[in-house]
Parts: C-alpha cells; sequence; structure tokens
C-alpha cells in the first residue's frame, strides 16, 4: 500500500472505530468490599456486572453471619444525584447500640433492588425471608444471580457506583439466631404489616460501596465510592478515545505531509 493510499485509508478506519457500536464491548464489572455494621463480625465481597445486553449480574460472597438463616439484601441508594454512602454509628439515633434499618435507609438510600433468590426484585420484595439467600451453618453466604435488564429501574446499570449493597441479620445476644430476646420485635416489619419477626432479623450487618466504575457511570453524589476502574479498555478506545484517535491520525498526516514537502535542491 502506497504512502498516499494509507493516508487516504486511515480517516476511514477511525469513522469505523467510532461508529462500532458499545453494545459489542465486553461486560464491565465493579467490586464492592462488605464492611460489618452493628458488631456482627461479617464481611465479605461483591461483584456486579453489567452485560452488554443491559442484564446486571450479581456475586456475593459473606462470611459471619448468622448460621442457618435467611439474610435479606439489597441494592440501596439513588440515580436521581442524592448523596448516599455506608453509615456509621454514629446513625444510631436512639442510643441502643445498633444502627436500625430505619436509622441507616437515611445514610444509604432507599431500597432500589431487592436481591431475592428467585422472582420479583423490586422494592416490594424487600422482606420477603422467604427468597432471601440463607448462611451455611458456618455462617458463609453465596449467591449468583443475573437480573434481566427489563427487570432492573431505570438507570440502574449507568449509576452503579451510586448504589450499595446491604446484608441485613445480626445476632444481638449471641445465641446463634434470630430472636425477640436480642433486640425485641422489628419495628420495620411492623411498619409493612408484618408481625413477629425478630428486630435482629432486619437490622443491617454488612455495607459495601462500590470501588470500581461502570462505563459511562459517574458518580452522582459526589460521595467518594471509589476511583479505580476495571472496565474494558477497549470502551475507552472506542469511545471517547476515537476523538483522540482522530486527532492522532491528523498530528501524522500533518507530520508526515510536512516531512514530505521537497527542499528546494529536491525542486
Amino acid at each position: 500500500m502506497t504512502f498516499r493510499r494509507a493516508l487516504l485509508t486511515a480517516p476511514v478506519v477511525a469513522t469505523l472505530l467510532l461508529a462500532t457500536p458499545t453494545a459489542a464491548l465486553a461486560d464491565e464489572s465493579v467490586q464492592v468490599k462488605l464492611l460489618e455494621l452493628n458488631h456482627s463480625g461479617a464481611s465479605g465481597t461483591a461483584t456486579l456486572t453489567a452485560t452488554d445486553r443491559g442484564d446486571l449480574r450479581i456475586s456475593i460472597r459473606s462470611r459471619g453471619l448468622v448460621p442457618n438463616s435467611p439474610h435479606a439484601q439489597h441494592l440501596h441508594g439513588s440515580t436521581a444525584g442524592m448523596d448516599f454512602h455506608c453509615p456509621d454509628m454514629s446513625a444510631d439515633r436512639d442510643g441502643n447500640g445498633y444502627v436500625s434499618t430505619e436509622e441507616g435507609m437515611p445514610v444509604y438510600g432507599d431500597i432500589f433492588v431487592s436481591l431475592t433468590t428467585a422472582g420479583d426484585t423490586a422494592k416490594a420484595s424487600g422482606l420477603a425471608v422467604d427468597r432471601m439467600p440463607v448462611a451455611d451453618a458456618s455462617g458463609n453466604l453465596r449467591y449468583d444471580r443475573t437480573i434481566a435488564a427489563a427487570d432492573l429501574p431505570p438507570g440502574t446499570v449507568e449509576h452503579l457506583k451510586d448504589l450499595h449493597i446491604v446484608q441485613h441479620g445480626v445476632d444481638a445476644d449471641g445465641n446463634g439466631k434470630y430472636d425477640m430476646a436480642g433486640l425485641g420485635e422489628s419495628t420495620l416489619a411492623k411498619s409493612a404489616g408484618l408481625t413477629g419477626i425478630p428486630e435482629e432479623a432486619t437490622d443491617p450487618a454488612l455495607c459495601g460501596m462500590v470501588s470500581g466504575a461502570a462505563a459511562g457511570s459517574v458518580p452522582v453524589g459526589g460521595v467518594a465510592t471509589g476511583d479505580g476502574s476495571t472496565r474494558d479498555r477497549a470502551a475507552v478506545w472506542y469511545g471517547t478515545g476515537g476523538l483522540a484517535l482522530l486527532a492522532a491520525l491528523g498530528i501524522v498526516v500533518v507530520t508526515r505531509r510536512r516531512s514530505y514537502v521537497p527542499s528546494r535542491n529536491q525542486r
């Protein structure tokens, strides 16, 4: 290929790169480190992956939870510009030594997606204990589910950095199970018309904030939710990097043209 033909071809290649649909890019993942709340002694990690089809794949591995017990879990937060994050013990307004869901929710936001094991994932399933994952006899919890794009609230994938994972269920009296003896009856459950549910079952045990960045996601609320990206480098290449590519090609063309201007001795 002659140099002149290469110069003519380069802009075409750049145009094709810019026109490449982002749907063809690799899946995008963000990482979440789950930290203990309410002296739970639990810990965990999670990965949220936005697939190229717009689905959301969730993988959670937790340890130290109340054994043989269900643990309600959700994505909390907002895509509407609110400033949400994980709470500390200063959120304990009634001074009982535990941050209840009602006390924590103003800090980490309302339920955005209920991470059930099957069926509905809307806010209405937030207390669907029969469809929440159960920790094994050692207190380990393993959760894997893919939620279809059609079942996600608008903006979920685009604003993963603004959402947080909260897992509920603590053992306040140390007897290895949920009961009324620890913290009494759940005021959250009672407000939803459910009776006989211990407060231990609904108080948060773990909270995790996103530490990666999904493609196209910019923190809405200004909270320091992490600055490391696990996104495919191709996203940069085909997106805004495409503009840089055009600029680079322009520089190359101009430079090459200057280098090929004949000197007076060559004329």
